[in-house]
């Protein structure tokens, strides 16, 4: 979804630099024809060697190719890099926060901002981010617990010790407006301060009543730039009110199956091909009292010291709490009965509607414009806190002729994720609620109940210490080995109160479930073999695990014996397996690389054997792939971003029990055999002229896990297995750029966006019965000035 733009300043401090320099270098302010998409380090300490001697797969994503694509959001910006999908929220339900799926696994637990892990259910914004840093491949020996596909990073802006002011005013596709500022003031030769700003609010372009309003702001101050001791200061402040998403009804869309309600000749004609047309992806089916809330603050305060030639001890603090509450409808299934059916006998009586394709089974629909879908409310709250102390110790020497680059540290973190329970509101008399919307034509100014919290909730909360080490062994000028490993110790507890109903209006009796506790210690490592053909190359070889203990992702442990929340489970595994090569080309001004991966997911949960109501962790899930890419200027003034992935995700074990669904052997949800995406930008510089134009394709995708590609049939009713969509179709984008340097302060820019306003879908829920639209064609024009 695109909200209107801003763009990240010309000028600014460049991520943390390879950690083998002793001091932050003097950041010089460079004129853009000199910018380029291409990074050479990553800001974790952790990685002690430039992207080209790294033995992982790495994507950095920065402010240039921000500003020129005027990416919003972290969704927005990942559109370029290959591999990552959208899903439509946690477990499916609804649009919330950045719900990002990477090489088949769900990674929306696994972003970071600045090196510490954010739980946050904001859509992110970057108008605070220097740079993102996708990391792919298990992470357990940099972060500790994750998601087997990797992490996201997001690294803030901070001062710098050059002077600098920049805005930016944007205007666009459905009223959609954005302001944004970014302002860096040096207080003499040793401190700096700045502050970035943001505002918006505006529509949804293709989708009706879809409203997005925030504001933020992100004031940071630096002591002791250039010396060999500095202290940063900095927070993000960012609230957000909008008008939540819910979906339209998949109903229409290609391989749509209705529900087994009716028998199967009405089902035939329902399902696609059968003459009922899809409603208008426009359509919002949820109420006008619906809405979403959200308060984000963290504050960090980083130090650094030089404590010899080569060494670097660093220790960062911070305390991050994010609130949301939000009442969301969406929608069910479209109610249609028999009587909305029949014969042809009498075609006077019974004239045919005009359709795509005619009804099989002699049946005739009549009066859609009739038909409805039943309204499913949401009323949810999440308040999400951490505090975390991480001190890291980095260095270079020697021994004999082997040089090391070896880093350690201790991390402390507590995290706390609440989540109150909503139902309606108790003590008053409640309006009678209209239920359904129309499918075709909904109204959203109708009676909606009113919901407040219960006192019900659940409260979890974890506690993990830490130790790390790692090491790069430079054998020769040509031959590197690097290793990581990490120890923590976690201690999970979560407790709950239950909020039963009772009485008309209602009032609420609670009831305390007994706390649960989990434990443990996990040992997590990667490691990989690195030669050298040349300087500017190497061919790589590495391994690296991760756990996922149970309640792990929101620290919510269950009770039931079948749910991988539940204490007694093992943690899952992940591991990978990469082989792959970089290069720097061109003087180092191009990337190329390529990898071979192979990600697998152990210790989930399947039924084996004939009995249904047995449950075992002997679950696999496994994806393998290439990826290749190639970033930075293939030319002068011709910057290229681009990247393809080919995978294939499978359950390689799964349930096999008769009568439960069949997912062994069946193919990932939301993971796409082919994805592309390709930016590229042309700078005319007698004419003060930049173009850009950009591609984004994702192939066709599974929806459910289910080796029965068409469902199962049963035999006796002639129902079909699943309903909704089973997969959502492939689609290619388009963009294009073009800006204008008026004079060296000011520059005007036209951006469009999905250029042949393709139909596509963005993210489907888990039940396959309402999907997310991607975002119509539009168009952004933004006003840019730097001092």
């Amino acid at each position: 979804m695109y909200a209107v733009p801003g763009f990240a300043q010309e000028a600014s401090e460049t991520p943390a630099t390879n950690e083998r320099a002793v001091a932050l270098p003097q950041v010089k302010v460079e004129d853009k024809a000199e910018q380029t998409y291409k990074a050479e380090t990553v800001s974790s300490p952790k990685f002690t060697e430039p992207l080209v001697n790294t033995p992982q797969t790495i994507t950095v994503i920065k402010k240039e190719l921000l500003q020129e694509r005027v990416a919003t959001t972290l969704t927005e910006a990942l559109r370029n890099t290959p591999g990552i999908t959208l899903q439509q929220g946690e477990n499916g339900n609804s649009t919330s926060g950045d719900a990002i799926s990477m090489r088949g696994f769900d990674t929306q637990n696994s972003i970071f901002i600045d090196n510490v892990r954010d739980l946050g259910t904001a859509v992110r914004d970057v108008f605070n981010v220097e740079q993102i840093e996708v990391v792919k491949g298990p992470s357990g020996a940099d972060n500790g617990r994750g998601a087997t596909a990797g992490y996201i990073n997001l690294s803030s802006k901070l001062p710098s010790a050059e002077d600098f002011k920049a805005g930016t005013v944007s205007y666009g596709s459905e009223d959609r407006r954005r302001v944004t500022a970014d302002l860096n003031q040096t207080l003499g030769e040793k401190t700096a301060v700045r502050l970035n700003l943001m505002g918006q609010d505006g529509g949804v372009a293709g989708r009706d009543f879809i409203e997005r309003k925030s504001w933020g702001i992100a004031p940071s101050v630096a002591f002791g730039l250039g010396t060999e001791t500095r202290f940063y200061l900095f927070s993000q402040h960012v609230r957000q009110d909008n008008t939540p998403d819910g979906g339209v009804t998949t109903l229409g869309l290609p391989g749509y199956r209705y529900p087994n309600s009716v028998p199967q000749p009405i089902q035939q004609v329902v399902d696609a091909g059968g003459g009922l047309a899809a409603p208008n992806s426009k359509n919002y089916y949820g109420f006008a009292q619906d809405f979403e809330d959200i308060k984000a603050n963290m504050l960090t305060a980083k130090f650094e010291h030089d404590l010899a030639p080569g060494f670097v001890v660093r220790n960062t603090a911070r305390y991050g709490k994010s609130e949301q509450e939000r009442v969301l409808t969406g929608i069910n299934a479209a109610t249609i009965t028999n009587g909305a059916f029949g014969q042809n006998a009498d075609p006077a009586a019974n004239p045919p509607r005009p359709e795509p394709t005619p009804p099989p089974n002699g049946l005739t629909l009549r009066n859609p414009e009739d038909m409805t879908v039943t309204r499913s409310i949401q009323a949810t709250g999440r308040v999400n806190e951490i505090m975390t102390n991480q001190t890291n110790l980095t260095g270079t020497f020697k021994t004999g002729i082997v040089e090391h680059s070896l880093g350690g540290g201790v991390e402390f973190i507590y995290e706390r994720q609440y989540t109150p329970s909503y139902g309606l509101a108790p003590g008053t008399t409640q309006p009678t609620e209209v239920t359904t919307a129309n499918l075709y034509n909904p109204d959203r100014n109708v009676t909606r109940l009113d919901y407040a919290k219960t006192g019900g909730y659940t409260d979890g909360q974890t506690i993990t210490t830490a130790a790390y080490l790692f090491d790069t062994l430079h054998i020769t000028d040509r031959w590197l080995i690097n290793g990581s490993l990490r120890w923590e110790r976690y201690e999970t507890e979560t407790e709950a109160v239950t909020a039963a109903a009772s009485g008309t209006p209602p009032a609420y009796v609670l009831t305390a479930v007994p706390r649960i506790e989990a434990a443990d210690n996990l040992l997590s490592w990667k490691a990989g073999v690195l030669f050298k053909p040349t300087s500017i190359s190497s061919v790589y070889a590495s391994y690296a695990n991760s756990y996922q203990p149970p309640g792990g992702a929101n620290f919510s442990l269950s009770a039931t014996a079948t749910n991988i929340a539940n204490p007694n489970l093992d943690p899952q595994e992940a591991e990978n397996y990469e082989l792959g090569t970089k290069w720097d080309l061109f003087g180092g001004r191009l990337a190329a690389t390529a990898a071979v991966f192979q990600s697998t997911n152990k210790n989930e949960l399947a039924r084996a054997g004939d009995n249904p109501d047995i449950v075992i962790q002997y679950g696999k899930r496994e994806t393998k792939g290439v990826e290749l890419a190639l970033v930075g200027e293939v030319l002068p003034n011709w910057n290229v971003s681009a990247g393809i992935t080919k995978q294939k995700a499978e359950i390689t074990q799964g349930t096999t029990t008769p009568g439960a669904t069949q997912s062994d052997g069946a193919g990932a949800r939301f993971t796409p055999e082919w994805n592309a995406t390709l930016w590229t930008t042309y700078r005319l510089v007698p004419y003060k002229l930049t173009f850009g134009a950009g591609v984004q394709y994702v192939d066709d995708m599974v929806r459910q896990e289910n080796n029965n590609p068409n469902g199962t049939v049963n035999a006796a009713s002639g129902q079909v297995g699943y309903t909704g969509i089973y997969k959502v179709s492939s689609y290619t984008l388009v963009d294009a750029m073009v800006t204008y340097e008026a004079t060296k302060n000011l520059s005007v820019q036209l951006n469009g966006y999905n250029l042949f306003d393709e139909d596509y879908v963005a993210a489907v829920n888990n039940g396959g019965s309402r999907y997310l639209p991607g975002t119509a064609r539009s168009y952004l024009v933004s006003l840019n000035v730097k001092f």
